[in-house]
């Protein structure tokens, strides 16, 4: 008898557990959200330990895959990048414009890291993202009927995002995108004690730029680090 009661609390056991289960992944979005906080918590096995070709790339596997298929598609002539960090998205955006022949990268941080990579597609700058001068020396760069693509991943303070929305928006052209990365912070779904951030000021930047619109399909992966951050100028 003993023997039944405890086969029958194992059966018991497991149909709760597959009904749990089910019911569970019947919720994709609180799978992801759990998931996404995961993978950002665990930073030194994830975001922290993500290498392209030796350099470290800050980045979301998943994201970076996107933005290879965003410049493959169109082929941008200028990729404008702040946030250099340690210069692995940039080399990485190098790369793919090397496998598709076309495009340079202009990337600017307030930090000069060292033992940056080379690339002769790769312009390295140093000053403050939001400096006048330095907002009008990447519009020098930029000649006339060139197709833009701009990255902000600099500062991820409200105010500093919505300057930088301000600055390097009217930079991108029609059908081209705005990425506004690290729209997760401030609990979309992590860092919920950040504050005002990317995502916030997205917000403000499409009330006051309707020729801007979130592509959600660019976050079709499930996990991105950039949620509402993928704009798409029509």
């Amino acid at each position: 008898m003993k023997i039944f009661a405890v086969v029958g609390a194992l059966a018991l056991g497991a149909i709760s557990g597959a009904v749990a289960m089910n019911r569970w992944m019947r919720q994709p979005q609180r799978v992801v959200e759990r998931f996404h906080k995961l993978y950002h918590a665990s930073a030194a096995q994830t975001f922290n330990n993500t290498y392209w070709l030796g350099v470290h790339t800050q980045k979301s596997p998943l994201d970076l895959w996107v933005f290879q298929e965003l410049i493959y598609r169109i082929k941008p002539d200028v990729i404008v990048e702040t946030g250099t960090y340690k210069g692995g998205s940039s080399y990485f955006y190098a790369n793919i414009c090397d496998l598709i022949g076309h495009g340079r990268i202009i990337t600017v941080d307030i930090e000069d890291y060292p033992n940056k990579p080379k690339h002769p597609r790769i312009t390295f700058l140093h000053s403050s993202s939001t400096a006048p001068d330095l907002v009008e020396k990447i519009k020098t760069m930029i000649q006339p009927g060139e197709k833009v693509m701009v990255f902000l991943d600099s500062d991820h303070r409200g105010p500093h995002v919505s300057e930088e929305l301000r600055l390097y928006g009217p930079l991108v052209t029609p059908s081209s995108y705005l990425i506004v990365e690290d729209t997760h912070f401030n609990g979309h779904p992590v860092l919920p004690k950040h504050g005002p951030g990317p995502w916030e000021a997205v917000d403000q930047f499409l009330k006051d730029n309707p020729d801007f619109t979130p592509d959600r399909s660019q976050e079709k992966f499930l996990l991105t680090f950039n949620p509402r951050g993928f704009l798409l100028r029509k």
